[in-house]
């Protein structure tokens, strides 16, 4: 894997794998892949909170590879939506204008 590769080519080189693997075999639920993004965010809390740092690192990076895997499933261009939404963040007022 060349380590050069845009996020949008990470997503597709993600969703390829998770093809060749056998994960879309059928179609899945939106809300099924969403929630596997959620399972492992979990995952590296309970890494951290047991002060696990490799294995933090690897679910966080486990974490990117599904949602990765989404939008290339998706066809999302994850480098475009990032920096569009990174130029409103941008317009917002300190925290949102909320205590926290």
């Amino acid at each position: 894997m060349k380590s050069n590769l845009t996020l949008s080519e990470l997503s597709k080189e993600a969703h390829q794998i998770a093809i060749e693997k056998g994960f879309w075999d059928k179609e899945r639920p939106i809300v099924e892949l969403l929630m596997l993004c959620v399972t492992e965010l979990s995952e590296a809390c309970e890494a951290d909170r047991h002060g696990d740092e490799e294995n933090f690192r690897e679910e966080i990076a486990d974490t990117f590879i599904r949602l990765f895997d989404l939008c290339g499933a998706l066809e999302i261009d994850i480098e475009y939506e990032i920096k569009k939404k990174m130029n409103i963040n941008k317009t917002r007022p300190y925290k949102h204008g909320k205590r926290y």
